[in-house]
């Protein structure tokens, strides 16, 4: 396991080792695990993330997704557990592409 993810709670810095760190593929019922352990559902996670549900549960034909969501749904049913809350984090990379698409259409 080669890859750590850190974030800080109440000025104490966690990590987080997730067992997928080369980069591959999740089983998707492992994925779909994650997202109920983080307290969201299929479409709650899509919208979080500006994603369509069915662009999420098409990889349940396939078996995995892929590892970028991956690692999303691992961190943020880590910090789900640790108590922490993902939803202002989220929220800030939305701001962050709303900001990037306006500036774009200027």
């Amino acid at each position: 396991m080669c890859f750590l993810a850190f974030y800080v709670k109440n000025s104490l810095c966690y990590t987080c080792t997730l067992s997928f760190a080369k980069f591959e593929p999740q089983p998707y019922e492992e994925f779909h695990r994650l997202i109920g352990k983080a307290g969201l559902s299929i479409k709650e996670f899509a919208e979080l993330l500006g994603m369509r549900p069915n662009s999420i549960t098409n990889y349940n034909k396939v078996g995995f997704v892929p590892s970028h969501l991956a690692v999303i749904v691992s961190l943020i049913s880590t910090m789900k557990d640790e108590g922490f809350d993902f939803y202002p984090i989220l929220e800030k990379v939305q701001a962050y592409e709303k900001a990037r698409i306006e500036s774009q259409s200027k």
